[in-house]
């Protein structure tokens, strides 16, 4: 989906778009909390305008992508079946013009052009152990961090929650695994090396170093930079980075930016439903003092969502897309059991889509420690699957609206910093198929300018 571009927006008008999206989040945040597995106990389909239900009631999935979602198959001409209401066509124009674009200044990753499954332009043995995902991500990141390295003169990157490269990261488990990989990553070079003698570099290859510890937002600077025993206190120009840094993991890398050893800053955050309320969200005094601001948990947690690979989904009729309502109907039936027993965790159910719904609920009913053989009302089950395709439609305006979520924590994020008198820019770095947390941070101490140009195309 198109959105608009954080470069092309000045200060006030960064701000103003802050304004607009809690004004729209306020709107419409009736559809944001609601839950998708209380379609039925909740009567959400009734929740929308009754102009909405007659112009979605009936779409097929493929229809909803297209139509609502607007995103068609290529060549695809988009044809409505009968006139839209001015208020549901208005979401949607408005649902593309406040979100901040997720397409970046490619359309398909060249590297996987040739084989799906492993990048071209990573050799094999740092494709080892590594998914198409986490290599595209790899790659993308990596050679933005050495471009960004390079413009603002860091002498060490330090990679916040790195998990398996200097790097930080809390569990111990996590470091051991980083750390065995490594070795058989240099050896495999070393052998490629001595096979090929002409091709050895000029430099010795030395290991990522590796520190167990927590970083907290709210020890500052001394916390960080206790690992940096190679640089001398008061030389180190640091780079920080983060690759979907969860929750409050990103927000303790946006505090750190204002250390003075840190020169840039570069952040892809994830799992923003696991943000500290408050603390985690909102960072600017200017978004804080917004009225309608506030963030759910069910909020933060839809703007987590996929867009891209749902709208596919779509297009494609996958049969997984019933498990929503199979979901629903199951909530249904645990109320009835035990009333107060409200949106339990139920285990995944192998196959869910290729059972029945009433078997569904059977083995859902178990899951949550009732009796599975409960007398369920068939008819009523049977009710509950004809409105698949509605349920499908709720949660398709979920996902439209959630960009708009993202984009406001996004935006604060954008703010908090600039409000620092610091300078900051948001790019799409990978392809949101691959990898829907695609937006990165890049903090700076000094402006940039025409140097963020360099780091949006496909080969950095």
């Amino acid at each position: 989906m198109p959105g608009v571009s954080v470069r092309g927006l000045s200060y006030e008008e960064r701000r103003q778009l802050a304004v607009n999206l809690t004004r729209v989040l306020s709107l419409y945040r009736s559809i944001l909390d609601a839950y998708i597995i209380e379609f039925f106990t909740d009567n959400l389909w009734g929740t929308l305008p009754c102009s909405w239900q007659e112009a979605l009631d009936g779409l097929t999935p493929p229809q909803l992508a297209t139509l609502l979602l607007e995103v068609p198959r290529e060549g695809e001409v988009v044809r409505y079946r009968s006139v839209w209401p001015l208020t549901l066509l208005a979401l949607k124009s408005t649902a593309r013009a406040l979100a901040f674009t997720r397409m970046p200044g490619f359309q398909t990753p060249s590297e996987f052009l040739e084989n799906p499954s492993q990048s071209s332009r990573l050799t094999a043995p740092f494709r080892k152990h590594v998914r198409p995902k986490k290599q595209h991500e790899i790659r993308r990141l990596g050679e933005l961090v050495k471009k960004l390295s390079d413009v603002t003169a860091c002498t060490q990157v330090v990679d916040v929650g790195s998990g398996q490269v200097k790097s930080i990261e809390g569990d111990q488990r996590l470091v051991g695994r980083a750390q065995h990989l490594d070795r058989e990553l240099l050896q495999t070079l070393e052998k490629g090396d001595q096979r090929n003698p002409q091709g050895v570099q000029a430099s010795p290859r030395r290991s990522p170093h590796h520190v167990v510890r927590w970083v907290d937002a709210t020890a500052l600077c001394e916390e960080l930079l206790l690992p940096l025993e190679t640089s001398p206190r008061g030389g180190a120009r640091l780079l920080l980075t983060g690759l979907h840094a969860c929750g409050d993991l990103s927000v303790a890398l946006l505090r750190h930016f204002s250390c003075p050893e840190v020169a840039a800053l570069a952040l892809v955050g994830c799992c923003y439903m696991k943000l500290s309320d408050p603390g985690g969200y909102p960072l600017s005094r200017w978004v804080a003092a917004l009225p309608g601001s506030q963030l759910s948990y069910r909020l933060r947690e839809g703007a987590c969502h996929a867009l891209e690979e749902y709208a596919e989904r779509l297009q494609d009729e996958a049969p997984g897309l019933r498990t929503h309502c199979y979901r629903a109907a199951l909530e249904t039936a645990i109320r009835g059991a035990r009333p107060e027993l409200r949106r339990p965790g139920v285990q995944g159910i192998p196959r869910a889509h290729e059972i029945k719904i009433e078997q569904y609920v059977r083995r859902g009913l178990q899951r949550v420690g009732l009796d599975p053989q409960l007398p369920l009302d068939a008819a009523a089950l049977g009710a509950q699957q004809a409105q698949e395709n509605r349920v499908v439609a709720f949660f398709s305006l979920t996902l439209l609206l959630a960009p708009l979520v993202e984009t406001l924590i996004l935006l604060d994020r954008l703010l908090y910093i600039q409000e620092q008198g610091f300078h900051a820019e948001l790019l799409p770095i990978f392809s949101p198929e691959l990898s829907p947390r695609n937006l990165v941070l890049v903090a700076t101490k000094q402006p940039l300018g025409q140097a963020f140009s360099l780091l949006e195309t496909e080969d950095g």
